[in-house]
């Protein structure tokens, strides 16, 4: 069973925390605003799939924002990570995004699926499973974005996009793999 969700990951907002600091002293966060020559973005997409059974999450940024032929590669790739560890099949727990619910994306699982019944092509059949509507407290990856948003922050300079991923990849304990992006056929 997998959980799987896309989150936006902001080098300027800042989450809700609770925070300490030296008595008598407040605590202070710096406000932070892109520049004009700044050529990171101002926030990183982001793909998920939280496995419990594993216990871990496995992330893949992405150029630019989610989207179906975005979502069928994450699948891919997650799929081949799956087989790595054996598994032959994902109960995929998502929600209602329109990228998740599209005809292209239900006709590549379709596909995919049928591919691997067939034995033509080894891999993980994919069972997807839509969340109800406006519930994202059933996702447990959620909880997993909002703590690894906390630890991310860093409070007195603005982290630059890839200095970003890096620590979300390290607070998730996974590698910063090659970003998604739309394949150029697609575009």
């Amino acid at each position: 069973m997998g959980y799987e969700d896309e989150t936006w990951w902001s080098r300027f907002e800042q989450p809700s925390l609770h925070s300490w600091a030296e008595a008598g002293e407040p605590m202070r966060l710096l406000q932070k605003e892109a520049t004009k020559g700044d050529p990171d973005s101002k926030a990183l997409s982001c793909y998920g799939l939280y496995l419990p059974e594993v216990g871990r999450t496995w992330l893949r940024f992405v150029d630019g924002r989610p989207v179906s032929a975005i979502t069928t590669q994450f699948l891919s790739w997650s799929c081949q990570g799956l087989e790595a560890l054996g598994k032959k099949a994902l109960l995929l727990i998502w929600d209602n995004a329109s990228w998740h619910k599209s005809k292209f994306v239900t006709e590549w699982i379709a596909a995919h699926n049928q591919k691997v019944k067939n034995g033509g092509h080894h891999g993980v059949r994919i069972v997807a499973c839509f969340l109800p509507k406006k519930s994202p407290w059933l996702n447990a990856i959620e909880p997993k974005w909002i703590h690894g948003k906390r630890k991310v922050v860093e409070p007195e300079r603005l982290l630059g996009a890839y200095e970003l991923a890096e620590r979300i990849c390290e607070v998730f304990g996974c590698a910063h793999e090659e970003h998604l992006s739309i394949p150029q056929e697609v575009a």
